[in-house]
C-alpha cells in the first residue's frame, strides 16, 4: 500500500523542509514536492492531507520506564501534591474508591517534599501514612523513584528494628529520637517494594497497553525503554507478555529493551537465552537494547553520588549503588557479547567512575558499543570533555530543570552548578545527547521536554531569560536530539529520525509550527496525526 502525506511543512533536516512523502510498505520512499510525490506514486495510493500542518520526525524517547508508568495511571495519583496532608488524604480517598486495587497494599508514585508549598517541606514518615492505613502495607515512592516512605505496617512485616543491618548500597533512616522514620533510599526501597505480589501478565499488558495510547497522543513513536529487571523482575513473564504484543501486530509503538539484573549470574543467564531470540532482529517493533546499570541515586533525595559531598554537608558523598569492580565486571561481561551499557548517574562522581568502567569495556581503544551516561547532571569541566573526547553517549533530560534549578545551586554550590545540565554545550561541542523523560519520574510528554530544551525555563515561564541560558538550543537541534540522536543510541540512525527516503515512515502532524510559534507555547503543542512505519496510530 503508498500513502501520499502531501500539504504539509515536511522538517527533512536543519534548514531543509518538503512539501510532501510518500511510503511504501512502512518505508518513505520519495520526499519532495507534491508533484514529485504524486508522479512517483502512480495511480493507486492513499492520501493524507497535512492541510499545511508542521510534521516532523517520530519522537523517540531514549529512557524511561514505560510499563511502570502504565502501572502508575492506575495508582493513587499523588504526584503534585501541595503538602504531606494532601498526599494522606489523596491515598485514603484512593482507598475508599478502589478497594480491589488496594486489597494487597497501597502502592503509589510522585511524592516530591521540595515543591510542598503548604504545611511542613519535608518528606513523608512513618506516622504521616499511618493516618493511611494501619492494616494494610502502605508504601510511597519519591517522584525519583530513589527514596520511599512505609507506613509501621511494613516495618513489622519487614521485621525491622533499630538494630537492623542496613542493605548494602541504601540504608533505613532513623528520626532524631534514634527510632526508625519509615523512609528508605536506594537499595532499602526494594525491602519495602517486595512485600507486594509481582504484577500478572494481564496486569502488564493492561499497563503497557494504557501507556501507548497515551504516548502516541503525544507524538511518541518510539521508547527505549528500562522495566525488565527493574519495576519487572519477573523477566520471563515479562517477556512473554511483550512478545505476545508485538508477535500479534497489536502494538502502537517501537519498544527498545533497556535491562537490569541483580548480578552478573542473573546477566549470564539472560545472555545465554532472551538474548539470543531472533525476534528481536530485522525490522521488528521491539528490539533488544542495553545493559541498564544503577551508579548512584538522585540530587532530590541528596543520595547522587558527589565527589566533595553537599554544600553543608561535606561528608555526605550520596549513594555508591555499585563498586567499580562489580560495574566493571558487567561491563566486560557485555563487551564480550557486544552489547552496549547504559548507566543511571547523576552525580560527578558517578559520571567519572562510569567513565572509567566504561573505558576498560572499550572495543579496540574506542566506544565502539556506544556506552551512555543516563542523566548526566552534576558534572565539572573535566568530566565535560571526556565525554566529547571519549565519545561518551548522553541520554539526558532537560525537563528535570523545571524542578533542580530551585535546587541545584543551594546542594551543589554556584562553580559547579555553572558546569552542571550542560546539554546545550555538549551538543555543540560534539557529543551524541539525547533526550528523554525518566517517565514516570517526568511525564512522557516529549513537548515539555522541547520546551525545556529551548527555553531552560520551568513550567511557569521562570526564570526571566532562562536557567543559565547559555545551555539553551534552538528548536531543530532540539528537535535533532530527540529524533536522530535518539536513534543513534539504537545503532538506528541510518534508517530512524529523518523524513528521507529509505528510513522508516515514523512521523507527527503537529497542530501548530514548532519551528515559528513563540518558544513559550511549544509545551502546549499536541499532534494531530502519529504515524509509526506508515501506520496511522493517532487521529484527532
Amino acid at each position: 500500500m503508498k500513502q501520499a502525506v502531501i500539504n504539509g511543512k515536511i522538517y527533512v533536516e536543519k534548514g531543509i523542509y518538503a512539501q510532501a512523502l510518500l511510503v511504501e510498505d512502512g518505508v518513505i520512499t520519495c520526499v519532495g514536492t507534491e508533484e514529485e510525490v504524486r508522479r512517483s506514486a502512480g495511480e493507486d495510493f492513499e492520501i493524507y492531507d497535512c492541510q499545511g500542518r508542521t510534521v516532523i520526525p517520530g519522537l523517540n524517547d531514549t529512557h524511561l520506564h514505560f510499563v511502570q508508568f502504565g502501572m502508575v495511571l492506575n495508582r493513587a495519583p499523588i504526584e503534585g501534591s501541595r503538602s504531606v496532608d494532601e498526599v494522606v488524604q489523596r491515598c485514603r480517598e484512593f482507598i475508599e474508591e478502589h478497594p480491589q486495587r488496594v486489597k494487597n497494599g497501597l502502592h503509589a508514585n510522585g511524592w516530591n517534599q521540595d515543591l510542598f508549598t503548604e504545611g511542613e517541606k519535608r518528606m513523608p514518615n512513618r506516622y504521616d501514612l499511618d493516618r493511611i492505613s494501619t492494616e494494610i502495607p502502605v508504601v510511597l515512592e519519591r517522584v525519583c523513584g530513589h527514596a520511599i516512605s512505609v507506613n509501621s505496617k511494613v516495618i513489622e512485616l519487614l521485621g525491622l528494628t533499630e538494630d537492623s543491618p542496613q542493605v548494602p548500597g541504601g540504608q533505613f533512616l532513623k528520626g532524631e529520637d534514634g527510632k526508625l522514620n519509615g523512609i528508605f533510599t536506594e537499595n532499602a526501597c526494594s525491602c519495602a517494594l517486595n512485600l507486594f505480589p509481582p504484577a500478572t501478565k494481564e496486569e502488564m499488558r493492561e499497563a503497557m497497553e494504557s501507556a501507548m495510547d497515551y504516548a502516541v497522543s503525544r507524538g511518541l513513536t518510539s521508547v527505549q525503554s528500562n522495566d525488565a529487571g527493574t519495576s519487572f523482575g519477573g523477566y520471563e513473564k515479562f517477556f512473554s507478555m511483550m512478545h505476545e504484543i508485538y508477535d500479534g501486530d497489536q502494538a502502537k509503538i517501537r519498544y527498545r529493551h533497556q535491562l537490569s539484573f541483580r548480578d552478573t549470574d542473573t546477566y549470564r543467564e539472560f545472555l545465554k537465552g532472551e538474548y539470543l531470540d531472533p525476534r528481536y532482529g530485522g525490522d521488528s517493533w521491539l528490539t533488544m537494547g542495553p545493559l541498564k546499570l544503577f551508579k548512584d541515586g538522585s540530587l532530590g533525595a541528596r543520595t547522587a553520588y558527589m565527589k566533595n559531598g553537599y554544600v553543608g554537608e561535606p561528608d555526605n558523598h550520596g549513594v555508591d549503588c555499585i563498586s567499580k569492580e562489580e560495574m566493571t565486571e558487567f561491563c566486560l561481561l557485555a563487551k564480550e557479547h557486544g552489547m552496549q551499557v547504559a548507566t543511571h548517574a547523576i552525580g560527578d562522581a558517578a559520571c567519572e567512575e562510569t567513565i572509567d568502567c566504561y573505558e576498560k569495556a572499550f572495543v579496540d581503544g574506542e566506544n565502539k558499543l556506544r556506552h551512555a551516561l543516563v542523566h548526566c547532571q552534576i558534572t565539572d569541566r573535566g568530566i565535560l570533555e571526556r565525554i566529547v573526547e571519549k565519545d561518551i553517549y548522553v541520554m539526558a533530560q532537560p525537563v528535570f530543570i523545571d524542578y533542580d534549578m530551585t535546587i541545584l545551586e543551594k546542594l551543589c554550590g554556584t562553580e559547579l552548578a555553572a558546569t552542571s545540565y550542560n546539554f546545550g554545550t555538549l551538543l555543540r561541542e560534539g557529543a551524541h545527547l539525547s533526550y528523554g523523560t525518566d517517565c514516570p519520574v517526568e511525564d512522557c510528554n516529549p513537548f515539555d521536554n522541547l520546551y525545556m530544551a529551548v527555553t531552560r525555563k520551568d513550567r511557569k515561564g521562570n526564570p526571566e531569560g532562562g536557567f543559565f541560558p547559555s545551555e539553551c538550543v534552538d528548536v531543530e537541534t532540539a528537535v535533532d536530539a530527540y529524533t536522530l540522536e535518539s536513534a543513534r543510541n539504537e545503532f538506528q540512525e541510518d534508517r530512524k529520525g529523518r523524513l528521507k527516503p529509505g528510513y522508516y515512515a515514523d512521523l507527527v502532524v503537529l497542530d501548530r509550527d514548532i519551528f515559528t510559534v513563540d518558544p513559550m507555547e511549544i509545551r502546549e503543542i499536541l499532534p494531530v496525526m502519529t504515524m509509526v512505519g506508515g501506520k496511522i496510530v493517532y487521529t484527532r
